[in-house]
């Protein structure tokens, strides 16, 4: 047994955080991953796994081992993608790890319609609204929607993006017109507790400057659907991805406010670690998505 296949079966074990979730993801029996893992252990001397019937740890030379070996592989698989590269058969699983607003709005059919055009890659989508490490929890790429900031990353903008802020014409006609986003630290403010700032919305004045308002309100919520369907029914203003809120502005149940306010400096990006081999099956899901938007 070579020491590759066991490094293959230890960074199963890690990624299914288990033996018996990784046996049933790749194929194999519980009782020859274990036995791998137990054979490179031999190998390096080093015990990398905390195991008992219940729990299931990393240990330190664990986590250590892990993050090298994962690049590695990823090097030795990568090399093999361009190998393959003029071959029109894609293979191997997709890691990628989505924010849920994503994945519940329209714009989540994008990765369903890729699914469908490359059966024969195997997609893991992990939803998640925390800021993942790409390198450290192995994925091959992430979709973020946010202000592009400086990172040894790469990044591929797929489409513009931006908050609107928003309220239903009830809420408007019981509270006032509304004439300046800093009204808005006397208003109702449904907030969403995703944002690293949530409590404080900023704008753009006339001249170009930021500025933020304090907010607050009746409802704290993580979750940008359930803070639009609070402000459709009334209970204050919302701060919303336009991709969400833009139906129930065409329809008139919301009402979009403070349009010349809002920053144009966000995006929807596809992110991915810095390699000196990009994955086929990584560069063909980037572009995939990027003719997606445009074509939408």
């Amino acid at each position: 047994m070579d020491t590759l296949t066991r490094i293959r079966a230890f960074i199963d074990v890690v990624d299914a955080e288990g033996f018996s979730a990784a046996a049933r993801r790749v194929g194999k029996s519980k009782a020859l991953l274990s036995k791998y893992v137990r054979e490179l252990e031999d190998e390096l001397g080093a015990l990398l796994l905390n195991r008992t019937t219940r729990q299931f740890s990393l240990t330190e030379a664990g986590h250590t081992y892990y993050r090298s070996a994962s690049e590695i592989l990823k090097e030795i698989d990568n090399l093999a993608d361009l190998v393959r590269a003029n071959n029109s058969d894609l293979r191997g699983r997709l890691r990628i790890t989505v924010p849920r607003t994503f994945v519940d709005a329209e714009i989540g059919q994008s990765l369903i319609d890729f699914g469908r055009e490359h059966p024969e890659l195997s997609l893991d989508i992990v939803s998640d609204d925390r800021f993942v490490d790409l390198v450290e929890e192995g994925f091959d790429v992430a979709i973020r929607i946010t202000r592009l900031e400086d990172s040894t990353l790469i990044a591929r903008k797929l489409d513009d993006f931006q908050i609107v802020i928003c309220a239903s014409p009830d809420y408007i006609a019981k509270s006032g017109p509304l004439e300046h986003p800093s009204e808005l630290s006397k208003a109702a403010c449904i907030l969403d507790t995703n944002g690293r700032s949530y409590s404080n919305w900023r704008f753009v004045g006339a001249d170009g400057a930021s500025f933020t308002v304090p907010v607050s309100g009746p409802i704290e919520v993580n979750s940008p659907l359930a803070t639009l369907r609070a402000a459709a029914a009334g209970l204050g203003v919302a701060a919303v991805p336009d991709f969400i809120a833009r139906p129930k502005v065409q329809s008139g149940e919301l009402v979009s406010l403070f349009d010349d306010f809002l920053p144009r400096d966000r995006g929807i990006y596809a992110i991915y670690p810095h390699r000196r081999y990009l994955p086929t099956k990584v560069r063909t899901f980037v572009d995939f998505l990027h003719s997606w938007f445009r074509r939408t």
